[in-house]
């Protein structure tokens, strides 16, 4: 039987350069999708798979970050006493219990592998979860949720989310070499870190979420530089491969939005506004209305 999945890595440590100068003063990862945070919907995504311990890996310039997980007296005394229980309630969201959240600085932006193994003291011995705040996830059920359903059912070692792409597109990507492909879950023979497309050996790209085994950080130790000169999460799964014959794809069912771009970002935010219960509708109608000028211009 798999040991429990209790513990969430966030790396969180990006300049966000692509979205300056939105970036300047605040962490990308503060941005508002809507009406929530990118973090916001990681962590959210992350409770509902049963995490219970939240690890960050920041650097110099996310104090923000650290603060909106923090209890706010004051506004929540003003909502108090203006009667505001909507409002408190959402705000209550935003609260992580003391102890939940804990904090490792990347001091050199060495890449993904990197920002996991900065937090190996925290992780321990224990399988972990790792989830990238840019890529948004819009489903029914959470992404991680399925992906800790699935890890259980076939009893334990590294599995990671992947999608189809476009051929053309996996020079973006990781990519699943798939030795045997069972349906939701495919058996994986090799991962290659961003082929070029005529090299990739599928088309099914790995995307940012994660359940690992303690042994990937044993990999990272051994600080192997790997694509554009930085230490791979990748190239540390698949030792694992080759080592252990442990590591699964699972096809999730949703949608991933690349907040990490602002066209993604854009996508993702209409995306969620036609599915937000309270804008949805006034949204759509907006639309539409765009719709039916551009035709008439036409």
């Amino acid at each position: 039987m798999a040991r429990k999945v209790r513990k969430a890595v966030f790396p969180v440590a990006g300049l966000g350069t692509r979205f300056l100068p939105a970036t300047k003063s605040i962490p990308k990862e503060i941005l508002t999708l809507v009406d929530r945070p990118l973090i916001q919907y990681a962590i959210d995504e992350a409770r509902e798979a049963g995490i219970t311990e939240f690890i960050f890996v920041t650097s110099r310039g996310k104090s923000a970050l650290e603060d909106y997980f923090d209890r706010a007296p004051e506004l929540e005394a003003s909502l108090r006493e203006r009667k505001k229980k909507a409002l408190l309630d959402k705000l209550k969201m935003t609260n992580m219990g003391s102890g939940a959240i804990a904090y490792v600085r990347q001091h050199e932006a060495l890449g993904l592998g990197h920002a996991v193994w900065c937090a190996r003291r925290l992780i321990a011995n224990e399988p972990f979860a790792v989830l990238l705040p840019d890529d948004v996830i819009q489903a029914d059920r959470s992404c991680l949720a399925q992906m800790v359903e699935a890890y259980d059912e076939i009893g334990g070692g590294n599995m990671v989310a992947a999608m189809e792409v476009p051929q053309e597109m996996t020079s973006a990507y990781g990519v699943l070499d798939v030795r045997e492909d069972r349906g939701r879950v495919v058996s994986v023979g090799g991962m290659v870190e961003k082929p070029e497309p005529a090299d990739a050996p599928s088309n099914l790209a790995v995307i940012g979420r994660y359940i690992l085994t303690p042994q990937v950080l044993r990999n990272l130790n051994k600080m192997t530089r790997g694509a554009g000169g930085e230490i791979q999460l990748t190239d540390a799964i698949a030792a694992e491969i080759e080592s252990s014959d442990n590591v699964t794809g699972f096809r999730f069912s949703g949608r991933r939005y690349d907040c990490g771009s602002k066209a993604g970002f854009l996508q993702a935010t209409v995306a969620f506004g036609l599915q937000h219960p309270e804008l949805g509708e006034e949204f759509r109608g907006y639309l539409d209305g765009l719709s039916v000028t551009a035709q008439a211009a036409e």
